[in-house]
């Protein structure tokens, strides 16, 4: 099992029945290049469906400069509850909207300086 990435391959190392880590094309003994995937079925109540779990989890070994250590892991996690019963082109919607969002300058400058107010 593959996953494509930005023209990076990354191959399925790490299998269990609700999560598969990845490995990326810098990953070594020393540097990670991992992306996980994993997922928690819903859990209804007598009033409610529930919500199903996803989340990604990229971590990325960097390197530093003018720090204590000469790397550091970068992690990137997105965490989606999805309601059962939603419509599928809601989720495409809103995922193309946060994609759109993480690549854009609002999102770089949000994360490198940190920022919070635009």
């Amino acid at each position: 099992m593959t996953l494509a990435i930005n023209a990076k391959t990354y191959t399925g190392n790490n299998f269990s029945s609700n999560s598969v880590v990845y490995n990326g094309p810098g990953k070594t003994a020393s540097i990670k290049d991992d992306v996980k995937l994993s997922q928690t079925a819903p859990k209804p109540t007598d009033a409610f469906s529930g919500l199903a779990r996803t989340q990604l989890k990229l971590t990325r070994t960097l390197a530093l400069t003018g720090a204590k250590t000469t790397t550091g892991d970068l992690i990137i996690t997105i965490d989606v509850a999805s309601p059962v019963g939603f419509a599928g082109a809601d989720v495409d919607t809103a995922l193309n909207d946060l994609g759109a969002f993480l690549a854009s300058a609002t999102m770089k400058t949000h994360v490198k300086t940190p920022q919070i107010t635009f």
